[in-house]
């Protein structure tokens, strides 16, 4: 029982923040592409396989990481630093979750089967993106956003150019939240010399922040209105912004708490459009 405790800490059951936030979009993904009517196989097999390849994503950071997060205080008790799993097992168990979500799409298209391999591909070596990349949120949306292509291709058996544009809006999104998030550890980062765009973004880091979140909120309108949502979609996003702004009061000091808390809001801005997404096409 001690064991399964440190693999649920190693995949982070225990904090299903980072889940949800790559569940959202994939959800907002399957009701456009099904004009609101998805299948409710599909809502399942995307929902699990949402949580087992983000769970497969923090085993391999966690073992891309493992000489970096003793250095930062947030991180130097996860269970590959302190010396109670080891890397090997961690990659096992990354293998296994890996595995399983791949079988969950058994029964899907071959788009579908093919875009997978390219969605664990982008998953695995994100965190080594940290070692070079000036801003590593943004291969961080690629990976958080790209069950929304995915969601298209098992719909449709095509992606149109509509999903590429709520994948690069979903970029946008996860620069915005991921931010938030770096701000918490960036003098560790600076420190042991790992990139974020904390670090990149330097003293303009808020607003940049608040561009991203006004980015990706022009493209999501561009797309809802596209696909003819109006009043509820509207309503959800005029909360989602809100949110953003709520966010900015949060940020602008740049406390690592409030940085921190604001962050994991992002589950109720990622909520917000998808209800009102959800809502628009219900209620017609």
């Amino acid at each position: 029982m001690n064991r399964l405790a440190l693999y649920f800490r190693l995949i982070r059951l225990d904090k299903p923040i980072g889940s949800l936030l790559l569940l959202w979009p994939t959800l907002a993904a399957l009701w456009l592409a099904s004009n609101g009517r998805p299948d409710w196989k599909l809502v399942l097999i995307f929902t699990l396989g949402t949580v087992l390849m983000r769970s497969a994503g923090c085993a391999i950071n966690d073992y891309a990481d493992r000489d970096f997060d003793k250095y930062v205080k947030r991180t130097a008790e996860r269970p590959i630093t302190s010396g109670k799993i080891s890397a090997r097992e961690a990659l096992m168990v990354a293998a296994v979750l890996a595995l399983a979500a791949f079988a969950l799409i058994l029964p899907l298209n071959t788009l579908t089967k093919e875009m997978s391999v390219a969605a664990v591909l982008i998953a695995a070596s994100y965190p080594y993106f940290k070692r070079f990349f000036a801003i590593p949120q943004a291969y961080l949306g690629i990976a958080f956003g790209f069950g929304i292509p995915m969601a298209f291709a098992a719909v449709q058996d095509s992606v149109p150019a509509a999903a590429w544009l709520l994948l690069i809006g979903n970029v946008f999104w996860a620069v915005a939240y991921d931010t938030e998030y770096a701000m918490v550890d960036r003098d560790d980062d600076l420190k042991i010399g790992i990139k974020t765009s904390a670090i990149t973004f330097g003293r303009f880091d808020v607003a940049a922040i608040m561009l991203c979140y006004a980015v990706s909120f022009a493209i999501l309108l561009v797309v809802g209105w596209q696909y003819g949502l109006r009043g509820w979609f509207l309503a959800g996003l005029a909360v989602a912004i809100a949110c953003a702004l709520y966010h900015y009061t949060l940020i602008r000091e740049r406390d690592r708490m409030r940085c921190f808390a604001a962050f994991r809001h992002n589950n109720w801005l990622g909520a917000a459009v998808f209800a009102g997404i959800a809502l628009d096409y219900a209620l017609r």
